[in-house]
């Protein structure tokens, strides 16, 4: 039906005496319904952006032909940041460029939709902005673009926005000898997407990224690589996800029920872990051909010692390094909750120091890892993408070997082990940083250290809780006349404390014509108070259910009330109420559409 504007339309619609539900909230997120959607939390900052603790998502290889990028994103009161540090042997770029084909050179194409990863095609809410690779100071106004879903596919856009860009080794357009890399940073106004500032703090938006890559002045087909991997530009709800602001944990209220330590050997655990690119026994190595054909393929899983690094020069990324490790979480309870979770790491040294120069401290990153992966096989270009990035803690450098075991560092991951085990799956993560300085590695004993020094491998320790114990109440029919039979239900779930129920029921019902219960014992009713009562204790995740039956004893439209209250061994209380109407009446209600 199509209406018409200023035509008013009146409609009478019945109404039952019941709550009416709305769907899903204004800015809901609903996730893409294929495969794994991949997030990055972008930190907010309120003074200058500080591109070593912004927050991180990396996509790509390292190979002759293929580029790899490190990609930061943060945003401050004005605008969107997003740093893309790029791993490349060629560079080539059109010194005079037309906006169409900029993604025709080495380039970096960036999709945001502020509607989230939803959506079949772009609409007026989904951007695309392309910045291409350029010489120093160049122009940089004819080396960017942006574009602007029109419903079906994009159209070129006015969007005010800025880049600047990058590059380190022998110069860009020549294949004479080897380059490194380039950086390109966009700069994205709220104001210029429609925005009056930042989003709220947990807002997401829709973000996926595509590496364009030229090596020659003939333009010799090489595939994009993308972000996230399952990307088509066209179907926002392929791309990934950007939240504003960092993810916090809530504990769940729950009585704490143990600890469990988790450790390579611990009680017959076992923990794999690997670190991957430019770790110990591969720190920095020189040789191009090693680099560009090897460095990108190589697994160090045996490693006693690994390296975590990163830093803003893109020229020196063969001193990249990433760390993986697994820990195992089927010694925690099953039917449990998660109170806390802590990742202990040892350092026992660092890069910098003497004629280096001195280290700073790096801001080391958890991000969580969804795929498997195999010690003796994870390398740089292999080794999953992160499913997000979470936890995060400062490591000092140290001044000099502070003896066996190291220094502890602490990470909270009780959000990622929380994630992890409610999925069933063990805790996969992942450790590197957004550093910016030179000599920022930090060297940690691993899994594959000696008996010797077993307190050093990574721990896991994991403090979990009794699930609290609920009470749900429902009656059936909802809806009633005198002298009708209704069924009320209440049902629970032990968590091994004692646990009580008493239900006085509402005058407007009888006694209870008959009383059955599943997986407890029997169920008392008093006359005089006109209520039941059980007692039990259920272990952790089994279920009881009473149910009873009774007849409405009035007439006339009134809702009757009657709540049902489960009190633990220690004191806390959960109630729940199931509300009867009886002789319900119809209500109409006039509904004007303009």
């Amino acid at each position: 039906m199509k209406l018409k504007a200023g035509v008013t339309i009146l409609l009478l619609l019945w109404i039952p005496s019941l709550l009416l539900r709305s769907g899903p909230p204004s800015g809901a997120t609903v996730q893409a319904a294929e495969g794994r959607v991949r997030r990055v939390n972008a930190p907010y900052f309120s003074r200058d952006v500080t591109y070593a603790e912004m927050g991180l998502f990396w996509f790509g290889r390292v190979d002759t032909t293929s580029n790899y990028a490190d990609v930061r994103v943060g945003y401050d009161q004005e605008a969107l940041h997003v740093r893309v540090a790029v791993f490349d042997r060629w560079l080539w770029y059109d010194r005079s460029p037309t906006s169409y084909s900029l993604d025709a050179w080495d380039a970096v194409s960036l999709y945001l939709n502020l509607d989230g990863n939803v959506g079949q095609t772009p609409d007026p809410d989904a951007y695309r902005f392309v910045g291409q690779l350029n010489w120093w100071e160049e122009d940089r106004a004819v080396f960017q673009t942006a574009y602007r879903g029109n419903g079906s596919g994009w159209s070129g856009a006015a969007t005010p926005f800025s880049t600047s860009s990058g590059w380190r080794g022998n110069a860009p357009n020549d294949n004479n000898a080897d380059d490194r890399g380039w950086v390109l940073t966009f700069r994205l106004p709220f104001a210029s997407l429609g925005c009056s500032g930042p989003p709220a703090e947990g807002a997401i938006w829709g973000l996926g990224a595509v590496l364009h890559d030229r090596d020659d002045a003939g333009g010799t087909a090489i595939a994009d690589q993308t972000w996230p991997e399952t990307l088509d530009d066209d179907r926002p709800a392929t791309w990934g996800q950007l939240r504003f602001g960092l993810p916090t944990y809530s504990p769940p209220s729950a009585t704490i029920g143990g600890s469990v330590t988790i450790r390579e050997k611990l009680n017959g655990a076992v923990v794999p872990d690997a670190a991957v690119g430019g770790t110990i026994g591969n720190l920095c190595p020189g040789d191009a051909d090693y680099i560009w054909n090897d460095w990108g393929d190589d697994n160090f899983g045996g490693g006693q010692i690994v390296n975590i690094q990163n830093q803003g020069d893109v020229a020196d990324w063969p001193c990249f390094a990433k760390y993986y490790v697994t820990f195992p979480l089927d010694t925690v309870p099953a039917g449990r909750s998660i109170i806390s979770a802590k990742l202990t790491l040892h350092q026992s040294g660092n890069a910098g120091g003497g004629s280096w120069g001195e280290p700073d401290p790096s801001l080391i990153q958890v991000f969580t890892i969804d795929d498997a992966w195999s010690e003796s096989a994870l390398t740089w270009n292999n080794a999953p993408l992160a499913g997000e990035n979470g936890a995060a803690a400062w490591v000092d450098p140290l001044p000099s070997f502070p003896g066996w075991p190291g220094v502890p560092t602490d990470w909270d991951v009780s959000r990622e082990v929380a994630q992890a085990y409610e999925a069933g799956e063990p805790l996969r993560l992942a450790l590197y940083s957004a550093d910016t300085a030179y000599h920022s590695g930090k060297y940690f004993v691993s899994s594959e250290t000696g008996d010797w020094n077993a307190e050093a491998r990574p721990t896991l320790t994991v403090t979990w809780g009794e699930p609290a114990a609920v009470i749900h109440n429902t009656v059936r029919p909802s809806t009633a006349q005198q002298g009708q039979a209704v069924t009320y239900t209440l049902s629970l779930q032990g968590n091994g404390q004692p646990l009580a129920v008493l239900d006085t029921l509402p005058p407007q019902v009888s006694a209870p014509q008959s009383i059955e219960v599943l997986g407890g014992a029997g169920v008392n009713y008093e006359p005089g108070g006109h209520r039941l009562t059980w007692s039990g204790a259920p272990g952790p995740g089994e279920s009881v259910i009473i149910q009873f039956h009774v007849n409405v004893q009035v007439s006339g439209t009134q809702a009757v009330a009657n709540t049902a209250t489960l009190t633990d061994g220690e004191g806390n209380v959960s109630s729940d109420t199931a509300v009867l109407i009886v002789d319900p009446r119809s209500v109409y209600l006039p509904l004007a559409l303009r």
